[in-house]
């Protein structure tokens, strides 16, 4: 059985892949920096028949759980197959250029960079154990510099001076990171769900948690054959998928 770990896992586009990779087979690790509410969730997904899934207590933003949470995972398997982070936080709205706080806009990075990057250096070891491992980065078409500065896009004014550097500075992550991983069976890819609704963005969205789970899920599921170092948005180009950084 496959074994997969999703950061911030226990709501929203994180449970949702949770839910449909349970659904192809795989065991599932819900990283959650609130272990009562993962258990909640793993409750949840338990009433539905899923029961290959195990809450891990992971807070992204601090090197002492993702040191612990290693630890953790290390005594349930000794190969990790698939690492989806999806941990992420807006940093609040309004952000404008001019008025983003940078106290906040640290708080932001270290969840939606720093995080990955702690959390994808932990349990790379794991991953190297696998046969055809794979790492998604859950990224946004908002953070596309080509899309945002186009006045005829339909997000334009969409704008976010924490939320949308933070995920920018992920996307050249994921390409350094499949840069160094090339030669090997490493596929990684930043991937946006789309714009879901969820508590994310107080369920403004107009997609589905399930678009975006399934989004998400068919990176995670890519054969050998799948790109790497790609930005995969198939709600901005649904033919596809490719999309400007």
């Amino acid at each position: 059985m496959k074994k997969a770990l999703i950061t911030g896992a226990n709501k929203g586009v994180g449970f949702e892949t949770a839910r449909q990779l349970l659904q192809q087979g795989y065991y599932v690790y819900l990283g959650c920096r609130d272990a009562d509410r993962g258990q909640a969730a793993v409750e949840k997904l338990n009433a539905e028949g899923l029961t290959a899934v195990t809450v891990i207590q992971l807070d992204v933003s601090d090197d002492e759980s993702v040191k612990a949470a290693r630890a953790d995972l290390g005594t349930k398997t000794d190969v990790l197959d698939v690492l989806i982070n999806n941990a992420g936080i807006n940093g609040g709205m309004p952000q404008g250029a001019l008025t983003t706080n940078v106290a906040t806009l640290n708080e932001v990075f270290n969840v939606n960079v720093y995080g990955v990057v702690r959390v994808t250096q932990a349990f790379f070891d794991l991953l190297q154990k696998a046969d055809q491992p794979r790492i998604v980065n859950v990224s946004s078409s908002g953070c596309s510099l080509t899309l945002s500065s186009d006045p005829t896009w339909r997000y334009y004014h969409h704008k976010g001076a924490m939320y949308q550097p933070s995920k920018a500075a992920l996307n050249m992550y994921t390409i350094d990171l499949a840069y160094d991983l090339r030669d090997t069976p490493f596929k990684v890819n930043a991937v946006d769900p789309g714009f879901v609704a969820t508590d994310f963005n107080a369920h403004r969205g107009t997609g589905t948690v399930q678009e975006g789970g399934k989004r998400i899920a068919a990176y995670a599921l890519i054969g050998t054959d799948g790109p790497t170092g790609r930005f995969i948005s198939f709600e901005h180009n649904p033919e596809t998928g490719e999309i400007p950084w």
